[in-house]
């Protein structure tokens, strides 16, 4: 489960971000995944609960923004919308797809206090 891993990376950020920026406690964070990010959301939740515990975040609220896979076909050069990686083009089949969107997962807000 490398969810688990990805939870103890964010709390990191958090940590670093205090410092820096001055805040105490952590209410809410908002993570965007992508659907071809590889991460299974209800692990995700699970861990950062777990993560969390003790720290500046402790019984902070999890709120995922779910980000569209997307692709660039290069048989038909257009940018499609893709559920998995290797699935075929939409629009012609191909499975000449290079990923542009979707893969990621970064923190996009914070709420503190």
């Amino acid at each position: 489960m490398h969810e688990m891993s990805l939870c103890e990376g964010v709390l990191q950020i958090l940590q670093q971000s205090a410092e820096t920026q001055g805040f105490r406690r952590v209410k809410t964070v908002w993570l965007e995944i992508g659907a071809l990010s590889g991460v299974e959301v209800e692990a995700m939740r699970f861990s950062f609960d777990v993560v969390m515990r003790g720290s500046l975040a402790d019984g902070a609220t999890l709120e995922i923004i779910d980000l569209p896979g997307q692709a660039w076909c290069m048989q038909c050069a257009e940018t499609v919308t893709v559920t998995q990686r290797f699935d075929a083009c939409p629009i012609c089949d191909s499975y000449q797809l290079q990923v542009t969107a979707g893969d990621e997962m970064k923190i996009k807000e914070l709420e503190v206090e």
